[in-house]
């Protein structure tokens, strides 16, 4: 074959065709020929992913409904005796007699302890024959009026000597009351010497022992009745707001497994100046078994109302807004609420589980419980499983 290239068009498009035949070439000989018996290799397929699935257990889960909620205020404080009293020394002396010690029940007006009365007799003697005195005054200067009065009558003295004895005669008379006003006082200070106990009760402190010099105002004993004990609580300003005379509580007391109803009694007028604080007393109804000092806690109900309720302890506080974690469509959902007031629910024997207020829920969701631990939004989950969580999914800490 004879042919002609002209031109530079021609020689590109000469040298195109020669290096696509030389390719050509170069693949046939070096691909290895398939034998026909031999299967045709494939590609490998990559298998579907599964949708692993996290178990939620029964107890982890609750439905929100509507509840009554008894709005509690959480309180805490000692136990006082309303009854108690300091008794102290009225007269200074040594003591003679103190038998009584921490624990013995008195009696009111039992004799507690004696003050050496030696000094104090003697002062009253000295008052009372003072006294005798004085009315030894009192007989001369009436017998002397009595006798200026027939002479006047007579004419032998004048009415001026006659006033003179009168008021000698009063003088003397006054003398008189005040020896045995005085002598009224020498024999309080001696029965002062002798204590007795103004009240009822058990001793809970002695604070001095028999021939011990004490002076006025000394501390004796410490006499408490155990028979009305009262919880001196200590509340904010804020807090004391809606407390009321004659609200109930529920007293949980150190030591004690049983809990004690009590009653607010008493509500002081004044905040403290230091703590800027509310006292309130609670008079507890059964004070069995129980002391003064006790350390109390528990919960005061200020009132009831119906609201959408779920346990405190559902209510995630890990984001910037509280959230409850929910499941809708076998998916986990956060919902956003508002959290209100927290009580126990009435009737509730279960004093443990404390009960919150929520806005922002919808009503009868299926909610999960602290205990369930934080779990991802949309993550896979089936609930009502009575076994503990399955291990086919991770719950993650993150949002």
């Amino acid at each position: 074959m004879n042919f002609k290239i002209k031109g530079w068009g021609g020689v590109v498009l000469l040298s195109a065709a020669m290096l696509g035949g030389a390719a050509w070439y170069m693949r046939s000989t070096s691909a290895p020929k398939q034998d026909p018996s031999t299967p045709a290799l494939t590609a490998p397929t990559t298998p579907a992913a599964t949708v692993q699935v996290f178990d939620i257990p029964l107890s982890d889960t609750w439905v929100a409904s509507e509840q009554r909620l008894v709005n509690n205020l959480p309180i805490s404080g000692n136990l006082k005796a309303i009854n108690s009293v300091t008794i102290k020394a009225r007269v200074a002396g040594e003591i003679t007699e103190l038998k009584v010690r921490e624990g013995d029940t008195v009696k009111a007006g039992q004799v507690l302890a004696r003050i050496d009365p030696v000094e104090y007799q003697r002062k009253l003697r000295q008052a009372e024959q003072q006294a005798d005195a004085a009315k030894a005054q009192v007989d001369i200067a009436k017998r002397q009026y009595d006798n200026n009065v027939s002479l006047v009558d007579k004419g032998f003295i004048s009415k001026t000597a006659l006033d003179t004895s009168y008021s000698s005669l009063a003088g003397a008379e006054a003398s008189y009351k005040a020896a045995l006003s005085g002598a009224d006082v020498a024999r309080k200070v001696l029965d002062d010497a002798v204590l007795t106990s103004p009240i009822s009760g058990q001793v809970s402190a002695r604070l001095a022992q028999p021939g011990e010099r004490v002076s006025v105002d000394t501390k004796l004993l410490e006499v408490v009745d155990l028979g009305s004990l009262e919880l001196e609580a200590t509340l904010s300003p804020a807090d004391s707001i809606d407390v009321r005379i004659g609200q109930q509580a529920t007293l949980s007391m150190e030591g004690r497994d049983q809990t004690v109803n009590a009653r607010v009694q008493r509500i002081n007028p004044n905040v403290q100046a230091g703590s800027r604080s509310v006292l309130v007393y609670l008079r507890l109804d059964n004070t069995s078994g129980l002391r003064q000092g006790l350390y109390g806690q528990g919960q005061l109900a200020l009132g009831q109302k119906q609201v959408l309720a779920i346990p405190l302890d559902a209510v995630r506080t890990d984001k910037p807004q509280p959230y409850v974690q929910a499941i809708e469509n076998n998916k986990v959902v956060h919902h956003k609420v508002t959290a209100g007031s927290r009580g126990q629910l009435a009737g509730q024997t279960d004093t443990t589980t404390v009960w919150v207020e929520v806005s922002g829920l919808p009503v009868n969701s299926l909610i999960l419980r602290g205990t369930a631990g934080v779990l991802r939004e949309g993550l896979a989950v089936r609930s009502g499983s009575t076994a503990p969580a399955s291990s086919t999914a991770t719950p993650t800490s993150k949002p």
